[in-house]
């Protein structure tokens, strides 16, 4: 609940049981939950546009079920969207962590969360970072609060604020309902800072609640993303072995997987997200003479775009005079509009720049307006209908399987040249005799 907190400026500020700093595809979610379990949350963002946004009860990203919770936990005075934060008992941190061009991670925005919060925090206050980071974060955060705030310690000199890494581990598509049905890892710096945060986050979860130390949990979030990185390199490097010999990648990855000891993932146009393409080299960046497989994966899985975009000029350069080419998805996978590391972005950028006589009609369900990273293009078209974008072109390119392109009728797709990266409209003809 919601209380008198320290005077601050003069005048007396409102504490709330959570501040959660970052209101993203991550944070909002959390605060939300929170929110609706009835914690008194404030939730902190940078952009003016979201916090409104926010405080008006909608909701600026696209994950289904989230603006229908947001909505009632703004109606029922339990989140509230703020540019700064306030005094709280815990504090989330769920801020990006991105990737440097030298594949290492920028924690700029991790570690400007704690000095914004720094100021506010009274013994035993709560520190939990939500965000995705190297091993060793959580203790460089409470390294950076005691040098804010040395003040924070107790007889003894121990530090008397508490630090936990709670990572996040939902699907975007599906976080409403994973953020609540699946286990969760939380690492305390101490036994009682894992504790304090297993006590919060039972408020919501009704997955398992799995206690250790702050960098294992970080390590275990890591882990889970590269060894998907890594199934999914294996089934991209098949699909280049198919393509060598002759055959039906998708016929062979359904066949394989009727064996009971084999799921092999689906091969695609690459790995994109600010997870799966991302915390792979935070492990490379940690013990780089060791992860010998996670950087082949990755590198693997990083050259998928430039193999989309050799083949989609391949059938560019026989497209009649004028012929028109339909880009569908941009996404960096099916459902949702987050363009974050996209390998769909990426080859569509190539290609607009690589053949700017051609023009291309882009297709994404879940956005409506030209990212910025293609305004530049005079040859790009963004089409709202998919149906008109595949009747006015010669050569169609699929590089997410959305659900509205699932569900399109074969006959649209009649006379057209296609690149099928997601297996949509292959053709697997397998005969089974009972």
């Amino acid at each position: 609940m919601q209380s008198e907190g320290k005077i601050l400026d003069g005048s007396l500020q409102t504490k709330y049981d959570v501040c959660v700093v970052g209101l993203g595809y991550i944070g909002l979610p959390t605060a939300t939950v929170l929110a609706n379990s009835g914690v008194a949350v404030l939730g902190v963002d940078i952009s003016p546009t979201v916090v409104e946004t926010i405080n008006d009860g909608r909701i600026h990203i696209v994950e289904p079920g989230l603006e229908a919770a947001v909505s009632t936990a703004v109606q029922n005075k339990r989140l509230t969207a703020s540019l700064a934060p306030h005094f709280a008992s815990c504090y989330v941190i769920a801020v990006p962590t991105p990737l440097r061009d030298d594949k290492t991670a920028n924690l700029d925005y991790v570690l400007a969360a704690a000095r914004t919060v720094a100021p506010l925090l009274e013994h035993e206050t709560l520190v939990i970072l939500e965000s995705t980071s190297p091993p060793g974060t959580t203790r460089k955060i409470s390294e950076l609060v005691r040098a804010e705030r040395p003040d924070l310690v107790d007889e003894s000199g121990k530090q008397t604020v508490l630090f936990a890494h709670a990572p996040e581990r939902v699907l975007p598509g599906r976080a409403m309902r994973e953020i609540i049905e699946n286990d969760r890892v939380i690492g305390g710096l101490t036994p009682e800072a894992s504790d304090r945060a297993a006590d919060l986050y039972r408020k919501f979860v009704t997955g398992g609640i799995l206690l250790t130390d702050a960098t294992t949990a970080e390590l275990v979030k890591l882990a889970e993303n590269s060894f998907r990185d890594v199934n999914i390199a294996f089934a991209n490097e098949l699909s280049e072995i198919a393509d060598e010999v002759s055959v039906n990648v998708w016929d062979v990855v359904r066949l394989a997987n009727r064996h009971p000891r084999v799921n092999i993932m689906q091969p695609g146009p690459g790995v994109g997200g600010h997870c799966i393409a991302v915390d792979p080299w935070f492990i490379v960046d940690a013990a780089p003479a060791v992860s010998k497989l996670i950087r082949t994966a990755r590198t693997i899985n990083d050259g998928r775009p430039e193999r989309v975009v050799r083949d989609v000029l391949s059938k560019v350069g026989r497209l009649p005079t004028g012929g028109k080419v339909a880009i569908l998805g941009l996404a960096f996978k099916p459902n949702i509009d987050d363009l974050r590391a996209s390998p769909a972005l990426a080859i569509a950028d190539t290609l607009l720049r690589i053949a700017p006589g051609t023009e291309f009609l882009i297709s994404e369900p879940n956005i409506h307006e030209m990212p910025a990273a293609l305004e530049r293009y005079s040859n790009a078209i963004m089409v709202d209908d998919v149906r008109v974008a595949i009747g006015e072109s010669d050569l169609v390119v699929l590089l997410v399987d959305h659900s509205e392109y699932r569900q399109l009728p074969n006959p649209k797709l009649q006379g057209k040249t296609i690149v099928d990266t997601r297996g949509v409209w292959s053709t697997i003809d397998i005969r089974e005799v009972i």
